[in-house]
């Protein structure tokens, strides 16, 4: 097996290490009767099989990434230890086994692929404990942490998720606000059994990929008026790569039988102490509309890039930007403005509850890459998805789901994002343990 429960100990417990002092307590909080703890906890498997197929219709040296794979997530989580401090332990199992793949066919980031042979691993594993600590309603984790704020994404979007390790802590002792604050010292990506010093996402040669940083640290939060209106501010470091603000509105307003909404969102960026992946200078800028009324979602966005570089994100991560979610590219080359078009129809307003459609268009132009065709690049994409999860019967809960794209830019050759057609195929099932 490849690299079974890979779990650096001696990292989590070295002398001075605050996931060694939490996670006494946790660990031996059982022989206290620690009502709770136990009582509390709970634990839930998923399965998932995906199917990944990129076929790219450009003259590049590989023709194809075709990947077939089954995961499985077991994440148990404990309850709280009793008292003013309360200490707990999740812990989340992680297993991908190979189902179909070649050496000519790899690459879909579905499994860890050898740098020498390009041939897939048979298999992969990794265990990762997350000591906890609550009062009142802050939570403090140490060890694997997942957040999902603007600019520190783990990205779900593969066979097994993506994490960081590191502390994270969420308040919400204030009303209405949500504090988030972390420090994270490396990555384990979602085709990968190691953790990892983290970097800066380089397609299209944006920044210098090879460039490591120490750490990245984060802290903001959100703010949750009346009328369904939320203020988002937040601060990111990647220690010697960038430094990223973020702001953020999003509100709701009934209109008519309908729902419309507003998202605005702005990233600035700029390089961090010796900058070792490059300059760094960047705004985007971005608008985004929906109108949702019976089952129908209709969506419009914008989103404007200014400065000399792209807008930077963690390597293996995703960045919350609008085109977030794009199959094929990010729309985040240099100088790119990017219009999007989306049809969600949920048919739960038909009566056919567990069914949903998204039809999307993005189309980017005004992209500057001087050693890939220079300036007034275009890249578009369509994308289609359907989805379904049972609702009755032997196989309630399974979820099924179709995605497929279709991209094309008139980059020069040697782009990371390529003319391709790409399908992806998954069947997602969880049952809850207890």
């Amino acid at each position: 097996m490849h690299n079974l429960w890979a779990l650096d100990s001696r990292s989590l417990f070295r002398r001075g290490s605050l996931t060694g002092l939490l996670l006494a307590p946790a660990l031996f909080a059982g022989h206290a009767l620690a009502d709770g703890f136990v009582e509390d906890s709970s634990a839930k498997l998923t399965t998932r099989n995906y199917y990944m197929d990129r076929d790219y219709k450009d003259d590049g040296a590989k023709s194809a990434a075709r990947e077939w794979a089954q995961g499985f997530i077991l994440k148990m989580e404990s309850g709280y230890t009793p008292g003013d401090v309360g200490f707990g332990l999740d812990v989340t199992g992680l297993l991908g086994v190979k189902l179909d793949s070649s050496p000519g066919r790899s690459g879909t980031e579905l499994l860890p692929v050898s740098a020498s042979s390009g041939r897939a691993a048979d298999e992969y594993s990794r265990l990762t404990p997350t000591a906890k600590i609550r009062a009142g309603k802050s939570v403090l984790k140490v060890g694997d942490v997942s957040p999902f704020l603007p600019s520190i994404v783990a990205s779900p979007a593969r066979l097994l998720p993506q994490s960081f390790r590191g502390a994270y802590l969420q308040s919400m002792d204030i009303e209405n606000l949500t504090l988030n604050a972390g420090y994270l010292d490396r990555i384990n990506r979602r085709d990968s059994t190691n953790y990892q010093a983290m970097t800066v996402a380089s397609p299209n040669r944006r920044f210098n990929p090879a460039a490591e940083s120490s750490h990245a640290a984060f802290f903001g939060g959100d703010y949750q008026l009346g009328n369904g209106l939320k203020l988002r501010a937040y601060h990111t470091t990647v220690a010697d790569l960038y430094r990223q603000e973020y702001f953020g509105l999003l509100h709701e307003l009934p209109v008519g039988t309908g729902m419309f909404s507003t998202d605005l969102r702005a990233f600035i960026s700029n390089e961090d102490g010796s900058a070792k992946a490059g300059k760094v200078d960047n705004r985007n800028l971005a608008a985004q509309f929906a109108y949702a009324l019976d089952g129908h979602r209709f969506t419009l966005g914008y989103m404007h890039q200014s400065g000399d570089t792209a807008k930077p994100y963690i390597s293996g991560t995703e960045s919350m930007v609008i085109s977030e979610m794009a199959m094929s590219s990010d729309f985040l080359n240099p100088k790119e403005r990017t219009w999007q078009a989306i049809y969600d129809y949920d048919f739960a307003a038909a009566g056919l509850p567990g069914l949903k459609t998204r039809l999307r268009y993005l189309r980017g132009d005004n992209i500057e890459l001087p050693t890939l065709g220079g300036a007034g690049l275009k890249e578009r994409e369509l994308q289609m998805e359907i989805g379904y999860v049972i609702q009755s019967g032997t196989f309630k809960g399974v979820g099924l789901k179709a995605r497929h794209s279709i991209y094309r830019n008139d980059f020069a050759a040697g782009a990371a994002f390529r003319d391709e057609n790409q399908t992806r195929l998954h069947i997602d099932y969880t049952l809850a343990l207890w």
